[in-house]
């Protein structure tokens, strides 16, 4: 699988990482991995972590956001976003690929 269209991440996201870097003193990295599992066929892992030499790093004023190379085709054209519902308040993937997902949003089908 080859990617011609990398994600990108939306300002709402940009501006919750800024949040968190002020409020833990630091700032965090975003991972945003697809792993097989979940209801859908896979799964979405987001979470903090440092940075791999091998990874697509999305950086705005020093907040970044990393895909690792095997996650990266099935994030084609993807928006990495932050939601704010009655749900609560998470980061959120808007997939083009997935031609499924389950409800929470955390896995899909392609």
């Amino acid at each position: 699988m080859s990617f011609a269209i990398p994600p990108r991440v939306s300002d709402r996201a940009f501006a919750r990482l800024a949040e968190i870097a002020e409020d833990a003193g630091e700032v965090k990295a975003l991972r945003v991995a697809v792993n097989g599992g979940g209801c859908s066929g896979f799964q979405y892992d987001i979470g903090f972590d440092q940075p791999a030499d091998d990874d697509l790093v999305l950086e705005r004023d020093g907040h970044k956001v990393l895909v690792d190379p095997v996650s990266l085709p099935f994030l084609e054209n993807a928006v990495i976003d932050f939601s704010e519902d009655l749900i609560g308040a998470r980061f959120v993937i808007d997939n083009p690929n997935a031609s499924s997902s389950c409800g929470c949003g955390i896995s899909f089908a392609m």
